[in-house]
């Protein structure tokens, strides 16, 4: 008869006197999440009659006991008791990674000298804008107004020199954060550090029979030390009767776990196995008046007055441990220890719960030890795109071809790189972010040269006060010129800003007579953030003009600061 049992874990030290038989196994299977696996071993052993104990020995130190599941059938019956969980001590030969290490060393190293190089670049960005708000009205000789003649060559100065450090600084900070996702990929696949004799863990299954029985186990375990990332591809194809992408998603796999994976059934899951499994509780929150602190003089008169009170009391008092207690009759050395500091895990932003999915990778694989990638095939198809472009001529006079799709697999696209190519031709890494079924994904393919676009201040005004409490006022104009060389109509976004104010002093007007009325008035929740969307045909152009009108104290002083994007 056999028998089939899957046995609670139940930590039971006083196992140790039964009869043991070491249980050769290997591992079968291994699910991988983002942030950890589960390790399904296959193995093999002769039951003796009575109570017996098989040892499944030299497993890694990292496995959750919690997690662990044993499975048992024979050919006899026999049942599988209480679950032994034992740390030993492993080999005393420390494992060191010096290639991996050096490998960080020198990201890190990187890392720094791009985020002083961004700090650079964003200060030279600073001073050319405020020249700009300088105008060309007061750049003459003493402050006076210069020549008119002379106003487009300072435009096409300051154009020139935004769009080159635009350029500069969307580089640096493209190379800041494929250094960084290099480095998280690392620091996840990275184990804890190697030391002589760490230790290992032994899982002893205790085990009944009537009589000897040939049974098979199977043990399945959560680790850490492993991970999975996605990454994309993602081909446009322009030529075509209709514009077509071709997206293929990919894994890269690895595992610093200690273990060897050698010719396993793979499967990836987007579940998060170590995040938290509900919702963070609230506290409450009490509003009362503040109170300032103490001056010096009072805390001094406090003090003065407490070691008086402390002099005048009983001697025996004085003879108490220096150790402090509070209120609640814990020592700080107590509550230290009771209430240690946990250690933070590298979590991605994702959602997992409603979009988890499982993916089956076809054969078997082998994953090494080391931490290296192992890159696997998930999903190719192809999807009809929608094409437009987008500008924002402010900050670079150039247009980009965006493609557009609606997400209609299964499972969700989770966030990750993607490379893109258009008709062929590699265009650079984008960014997909969380894309559950349903969803519209657009991705930026490259500028497109086939539409033209010109940006340049009109006028702008500035009033003088020439009395005390005077508002002063700040009229600017702009013009947008954008035009298609394409022969086929496009659509076309134009993106331009319009300064906000959140102080009651400082009021902001866009003027309608002057302004071309904008698609949206604000895109999204960016403030302060207009659009313009439409059609242009053929060889047409498309002028778009804005007017905005600034009022403020005049004894005042208005500084202009960038603000970050919502969720960057």
């Amino acid at each position: 008869m056999r028998s089939h049992i899957a046995a609670a874990l139940i930590l039971a030290p006083g196992l140790a006197s039964a009869a043991e038989t070491e249980l050769a196994s290997r591992i079968d299977r291994v699910t991988v999440f983002p942030d950890g696996a589960v390790v399904t071993r296959l193995g093999k052993a002769d039951l003796l009659q009575g109570v017996s104990q098989i040892v499944l020995r030299g497993l890694p130190a990292t496995i959750d006991p919690a997690s662990i599941r044993v499975e048992g059938k024979g050919d006899g019956s026999f049942s599988v008791g209480a679950v032994d969980v034992r740390v030993t001590p492993g080999d005393a030969k420390p494992v060191l990674d010096t290639v991996l290490e050096e490998k960080l060393k020198t990201l890190r190293d990187e890392k720094e000298k791009l985020s002083g190089q961004i700090g650079a670049i964003e200060a030279k960005r600073a001073t050319i804008e405020r020249f700009a708000q300088v105008g060309p009205d007061k750049l003459g000789p003493d402050g006076k107004a210069l020549p008119v003649a002379d106003w487009p060559a300072v435009f096409e100065a300051i154009g020139t020199a935004l769009v080159k450090v635009q350029d500069e600084l969307r580089g640096t900070r493209n190379r800041l954060s494929d250094v960084e996702a290099e480095i998280a990929a690392l620091e996840r696949a990275r184990p804890q550090a190697s030391r002589p004799g760490a230790p290992k863990r032994d899982v002893a299954i205790s085990v009944e029979a009537p009589q000897p029985v040939a049974a098979e186990f199977t043990v399945t375990y959560r680790v850490t030390g492993a991970n999975w990332t996605p990454t994309y591809e993602a081909r446009l194809t322009t030529t075509g009767e209709k514009p077509e992408i071709a997206l293929t998603r990919r894994a890269e796999i690895r595992q610093r776990t200690g273990e060897i994976w050698d010719d396993v059934a793979l499967t990836l899951s987007t579940t998060r196995s170590a995040g938290g499994t509900r919702a963070p509780d609230l506290v409450p929150m009490q509003v009362a008046f503040f109170e300032p602190l103490p001056t010096f003089e009072s805390r001094a008169r406090a003090v003065a007055l407490a070691r008086k009170a402390e002099a005048e009391k009983a001697a025996p008092a004085a003879a108490a441990p220096p150790n402090l207690r509070f209120s609640g009759g814990a020592s700080r050395d107590d509550l230290a220890a009771a209430a240690p500091k946990p250690a933070e895990v590298q979590v991605a932003a994702i959602e997992a719960g409603a979009y988890q999915a499982n993916f089956q990778v076809p054969g078997r694989a082998t994953i090494p030890q080391d931490g290296s990638s192992k890159t696997v095939t998930l999903t190719q198809r192809k999807v009809e795109a929608t094409l437009s472009a987008r500008t924002a001529p402010e900050l670079e006079q150039k247009a980009y071809l965006e493609a557009g799709f609606v997400h209609e697999e299964e499972a969700p696209l989770l966030a990750g790189r993607v490379a893109l190519h258009r008709d062929g031709t590699y265009v650079g890494m984008g960014q997909f972010s969380l894309v559950a079924p349903g969803d519209k994904v657009e991705l930026g393919f490259g500028a497109d040269d086939r539409i033209k676009v010109s940006f340049a201040p009109v006028k702008r005004r500035e009033n003088e006060p020439s009395w005390l409490g005077q508002t002063r006022t700040d009229q600017r104009e702009f013009r947008t010129v954008v035009k298609s060389l394409h022969a086929k109509p496009v659509k076309i976004t134009v993106l331009e800003r319009i300064p906000f104010s959140e102080s009651s002093g400082i009021t902001v007007e866009t003027i309608a007579a002057q302004t071309t009325p904008p698609t949206e008035k604000q895109v999204g929740d960016r403030r302060g953030v207009a659009s313009w969307t439409f059609d242009l045909a053929p060889g047409a152009e498309k002028e778009i003009r804005l007017a905005y009108r600034i009022k403020w104290p005049g004894d005042r002083e208005l500084s202009f600061e960038e603000q970050p994007l919502p969720g960057k």
